[in-house]
């Protein structure tokens, strides 16, 4: 009999401690490495860091690497040397874009290359999935399962790991229950909740469709400031509400209400990109300045819902053709495409703009 927590669970603790600021080690093969996320780091933290020796890095994503004129040796990933006399400020001021414009000359950066990078890029995925910054200082270790032991700290296995990373997690049905909506009476919620300790994703059904033809379907992440608030910085309300009301017009359908805020970076994260946007950013340079890519997001989730749900075809509410791919691949027929077309006003017709030129959306 064992208690101890698996895998799974191991990165869920992971992702828990960075965000708290806590540091974790992840094991390789003959190599190991003391991660600490840059956004919750402390002075304290570091000077401990500093104290063990070594080279410390900043590992950021080449993304990231881009704006600050480092060199990407790796790839998609850069190890930016920490300098002798460093503190927390300047690992702040690399990882954050927020005063990029205001202290425009960090550099000249000097970049690691050679050696295995694998780690760094595992350290930059667990930020990621935390919804921190992607960016974390490292340090190599000479025995990194010890070190972890000593300290109590976690310690992730990456080969073990890095599966688990790539896939999408598989989602279990908690519970659903009636509930009628201004867009239909016939509502009902269901909840799903993923093993990877993530956040719960929903499915709204409208009806009672039938399973052996294409569903009226949408995927639609979570938008707290649209959705909520009423922001007109997007168009994401008014397409939960016009995706709802058609169904309800129809009275059949499902909407996948996945919590990917932002595509897929978190609100924090949205919301720094928004103070970039004042900046005279678009949308898509907002987020590579953070160092994400245009779209984080995992359609797979909604694919993985509908086909628990007993659904194989959807005519798909989007104007997203990547939704469409993703579907597919993933193994649910997309029937059509419906058109929604809504919300355009005129704190957003640049922020569509952008959407259609650069992330190919059919508006």
């Amino acid at each position: 009999m064992s208690f101890a927590p698996d895998i799974t669970e191991t990165l869920a603790r992971a992702r828990a401690d960075l965000r708290m600021g806590v540091p974790v080690v992840l094991c390789g093969a003959g190599h190991s490495i003391l991660v600490l996320a840059a956004e919750t780091l402390d002075a304290q933290r570091l000077a401990d860091l500093r104290a063990l020796g070594g080279a410390p890095v900043l590992a950021i994503t080449s993304r990231r690497a881009e704006t600050l004129k480092a060199m990407a040796y790796d790839g998609d990933t850069a190890r930016v040397l920490l300098p002798p006399d460093a503190r927390l400020t300047w690992v702040r001021g690399v990882a954050d874009p927020a005063d990029d414009l205001n202290t425009p000359m960090k550099g000249p950066f000097r970049c690691a290359r050679g050696g295995d990078v694998s780690l760094h890029r595992m350290a930059i995925t667990l930020a990621k999935t935390a919804r921190i910054l992607p960016a974390a200082v490292v340090l190599d270790l000479a025995n990194g399962a010890q070190f972890a032991a000593d300290h109590h700290l976690t310690r992730i296995d990456a080969p073990r790991a890095a599966p688990i990373l790539a896939a999408t997690s598989q989602l279990h049905p908690v519970v659903s229950a009636r509930l009628p909506m201004e867009a239909s009476e016939a509502g009902r919620l269901h909840v799903f909740r993923p093993e990877d300790g993530g956040e719960e994703h929903y499915a709204i059904e409208i009806g009672h469709p039938p399973r052996d033809t294409p569903v009226l379907a949408r995927l639609h992440s979570a938008c707290f400031t649209g959705d909520l608030m009423g922001s007109l910085k997007c168009d994401c309300g008014p397409q939960l509400r016009g995706a709802l009301a058609q169904m309800g017009a129809e009275g059949a359908g499902v909407l996948l209400y996945l919590n990917q805020e932002g595509r897929g970076i978190g609100l924090a994260n949205k919301m720094r990109a928004y103070s970039l946007q004042d900046q005279g950013f678009d949308t898509v340079e907002a987020n590579h300045r953070l160092g994400f890519e245009d779209d984080e997001r995992d359609f797979r989730l909604g694919a993985e819902i509908l086909k628990s749900m007993g659904f194989s075809a959807v005519r798909l509410l989007t104007n997203n053709p990547n939704k469409i791919a993703m579907m597919e691949k993933a193994g649910v027929s997309v029937a059509e495409r419906v058109p929604l077309k809504v919300g355009e006003n005129a704190h957003n017709r640049a922020y569509l703009a952008t959407k259609a030129a650069k992330s190919g959306h059919l508006l």
